[in-house]
């Protein structure tokens, strides 16, 4: 997914982006929350992880302002507070969860899985549609019990239309789900990338229908 990381430790913030690119996932990083509320106003993003002591702009008064835009976009603060009556107004705030420094990078992923599961209306990791089987925890797939081999940029794109399951996805929106600011694909990459996924689709009864000139749509095959 798209992810904006907003981390005013350089080290911290680099780590947790690279565990997050290696998984597919589109990152962008900015270290002051001044930026973060810049970017938050033109781009969409499928999740924040936000630090709260920032320079410029705090976390608390980004997360305010984002809200106040009528913006549903999920939210993850990463905190050093460790009081109740902290965790209750960032809650109140519209924070959807908080982690507590220092924290494992494990417990960082199952929240930030969780959370996108929520956003999405489901309750589980295993995301299951005709004889698909996608695993967002093991980024694995499976066609009748089977693993397919799937490269993880492919992973992350089969995880897009399972989570927009009967509506039409443009070229401009699976390219700004899948890629940060840093990158510059085509939109032929697209084509690649859907290409690849349809062939391995082919026994699922599952396929990925080409709309001319409006996008792509996942649909069960007829029969």
């Amino acid at each position: 997914m798209r992810i904006l990381i907003v981390e005013d430790d350089e080290i911290l913030g680099e780590a947790i982006s690279q565990r997050a690119t290696r998984q597919g996932h589109g990152v962008d990083l900015v270290t002051t929350g001044t930026k973060a509320n810049e970017i938050l106003k033109r781009q969409s993003y499928d999740l924040v992880i936000l630090d709260l002591n920032l320079p410029g702009l705090n976390g608390d008064r980004v997360l305010e302002k984002l809200r106040n835009r009528q913006t549903k976009t999920p939210v993850l603060i990463l905190t050093a507070r460790d009081q109740i009556e902290d965790r209750i107004q960032l809650l109140d705030l519209g924070a959807d969860d908080y982690l507590t420094k220092p924290f494992d990078f494990g417990e960082l992923e199952a929240r930030c899985r969780a959370i996108l599961r929520r956003n999405q209306g489901q309750s589980q990791d295993i995301i299951r549609h005709g004889k698909l089987e996608l695993d967002r925890r093991a980024c694995t797939v499976k066609i009748n019990g089977e693993l397919v081999e799937i490269k993880q940029r492919e992973f992350r794109l089969l995880e897009i239309f399972l989570s927009h399951t009967g509506r039409v996805l443009s070229k401009e929106e699976l390219l700004d789900h899948l890629y940060s600011f840093d990158e510059s694909p085509s939109p032929n990459a697209i084509e690649t990338y859907v290409a690849r996924l349809r062939k391995k689709l082919q026994n699922s009864a599952v396929e990925i229908r080409t709309l001319r000139g409006l996008g792509y749509l996942l649909d069960r095959e007829d029969g």
